[in-house]
């Protein structure tokens, strides 16, 4: 890889890559009693999770074969609880995504992470977010809980501006955010289908692949999603990015 000053922007992934899910069954169960809660249902929570489990499913084929995605409103109101009242469902709506992403894990920054958005900040890249993921509020709320929303210039999200990777389109709306190209930009992603393809296409400069925690199989490619380099640990952002001069 390249490690020349010319790219002036680094864009992040979220799930799988600056952030992690810990599967803790007492948290998840915890967003599992929540999210029936919320809703107003008189089904077990359970039994009311398993529902919008099977309601999921074809939402998302319809989502992965679109790459669009909906925001909150039209997600439980249209997709996931169509039979439950409008009113309520709108108004609880992002606190619905919230919890229904809970129910999958507990989200921390991987190891490292805060460091090398620091750095890389301190280094004078622009930084960016770019990432697939359903309700609108969680990650603005997360940023500035952590105190890293002053490190980024720009935050697309699929169900804000309803695309998703890997259309090339999500790319040239984060650039355009940066106000840079998309050969000065650098993508740091952990999913070879999904990252590679879009962001190539966009014509985004350098791709690199983090070789998740959360993945369970080694990471294998194509000559079409081959990857600038490939890192294991975090921290190696920050050999592969020196300082802007």
């Amino acid at each position: 890889m390249e490690t020349a000053t010319k790219f002036k922007a680094v864009f992040f992934d979220l799930g799988g890559t600056l952030r992690i899910a810990l599967l803790e069954e007492p948290y998840m169960r915890h967003a599992r009693r929540k999210l029936a809660e919320i809703a107003g249902t008189e089904l077990p929570y359970e039994e009311f999770y398993q529902l919008v489990e099977d309601r999921y499913a074809p939402y998302r084929d319809w989502a992965l074969g679109e790459n669009k995605e909906s925001g909150d409103e039209e997600l439980w109101c249209k997709w996931l609880l169509p039979d439950h009242d409008p009113v309520r469902i709108r108004q609880v709506c992002h606190e619905l995504s919230f919890q229904y992403r809970q129910s999958k894990g507990r989200r921390v920054v991987v190891d490292g992470g805060a460091e090398v958005i620091r750095t890389l900040h301190q280094r004078g890249y622009k930084l960016g977010i770019i990432s697939n993921l359903i309700g609108e509020n969680e990650v603005p709320d997360w940023l500035e809980e952590d105190g890293l929303d002053q490190y980024f210039d720009c935050v697309v999200l699929s169900s804000v501006c309803h695309l998703r990777k890997p259309c090339g389109e999500i790319y040239d709306l984060a650039c355009r955010e940066l106000g840079v190209t998309a050969a000065e930009c650098v993508s740091v992603a952990d999913n070879i289908k999904r990252d590679i393809p879009g962001a190539k296409a966009a014509g985004i400069g350098c791709n690199i692949i983090f070789d998740s925690p959360e993945k369970k199989h080694p990471v294998r490619f194509t000559e079409e999603t081959r990857p600038d380099a490939v890192i294991e640990d975090f921290r190696q952002l920050l050999d592969l990015l020196p300082p802007l001069v």
